[in-house]
């Protein structure tokens, strides 16, 4: 048979993993293919860009959506087990298991269709494709490989060496225009502690503001008391402006507290660096180019 789509892989892939131990998605993939006797030529069919396996290719959206609805969870980069909830979920005993069973949990449904908008996360799911218009889906699939791709960073970025980490957000400070030269930019790491970042960047080239910042490559939330302790290290150095850079995401008490105090704090959590980091080409290439060619009026005036 040829390679099924994702779908059908989300049950394989469940009932894989679902002793419970350490799985790399090679493992995965090797034993999903065993799982569909798929034959030599099916595992190794690439896709049309040729550059990713077609097999590995629906196995890591698999992955990707299965992470989603906390059904499994990254350990580390390439290495995933089965949660709680995932136990929970083959224990009903599914007979099949598909994108509509996957938005029944909240966190899937709010990755899968709000994040997917393509202005913010709040202007709610997106259409049927079938309403849309051909370049509508083709925006909406660029949203999607987008979503995935920040997945990937943050993996990896989770598990960056902190002199490593200093340097990336160096580099997307820079990138977004802080810090005035390169050179400049690099003083933010003159404070490094906490394997993280602590240090002063220029607002401008001319330096006519400071930007105080902070960033914690954590796993866990970061809480009120972190930001807490940051508003207090700005009121020491009398700045008026920070920014709090982390991998993990903000308790709602850390947001409210920066939201209240008379300082100007900007909180971005792992998915809002992951969108940064594509925003601004910092981690990340141009894998494919697809044109979309329409008629040249110009060329036809005289007819």
């Amino acid at each position: 048979m040829s390679v099924p789509d994702f779908q059908s892989m989300f049950l394989p892939f469940l009932r894989i993993v679902s002793d419970g131990s350490e799985h790399s998605t090679r493992n995965v993939i090797n034993r999903i293919a065993d799982h569909f006797k798929l034959s030599k030529e099916d595992r190794e069919e690439m896709l049309r860009s040729g550059n990713q396996r077609r097999l590995d290719n629906r196995v890591g959206w698999a992955r990707t959506h299965l992470k989603h609805a906390l059904l499994i969870a990254y350990v580390r980069r390439g290495v995933m087990k089965i949660t709680d909830r995932g136990l929970e979920l083959l224990a009903t005993d599914p007979g099949s298991l598909n994108l509509r069973d996957l938005d029944k949990y909240q966190e899937h449904y709010d990755w899968f269709h709000t994040k997917r908008s393509s202005k913010g996360r709040d202007k709610g799911p997106e259409p049927d494709t079938e309403d849309q218009t051909p370049e509508e889906q083709i925006a909406g699939l660029t949203k999607t490989l987008e979503l995935q791709l920040a997945d990937e960073l943050l993996s990896v970025v989770g598990n960056m060496d902190p002199f490593k980490f200093e340097q990336l957000v160096v580099d997307l400070l820079f990138a977004m225009g802080y810090g005035g030269s390169r050179e400049e930019a690099a003083q933010v790491t003159k404070q490094s502690s906490d394997e993280g970042i602590d240090g002063v960047i220029n607002e401008d080239r001319l330096g006519l503001d400071v930007i105080y910042v902070q960033a914690k490559r954590w796993q866990a939330s970061i809480g009120r008391k972190e930001i807490q302790a940051f508003v207090g290290a700005l009121a020491e150095k009398q700045a008026t402006k920070g920014v709090f850079i982390t991998t993990s995401k903000f308790a709602t008490t850390a947001t409210e507290y920066a939201n209240a105090v008379s300082q100007k704090v900007i909180l971005i959590d792992g998915d809002r660096l992951a969108e940064l980091m594509i925003e601004y080409d910092i981690g990340v290439s141009v894998a494919e180019h697809f044109k979309v060619k329409r008629i040249d009026t110009d060329y036809f005036e005289d007819v």
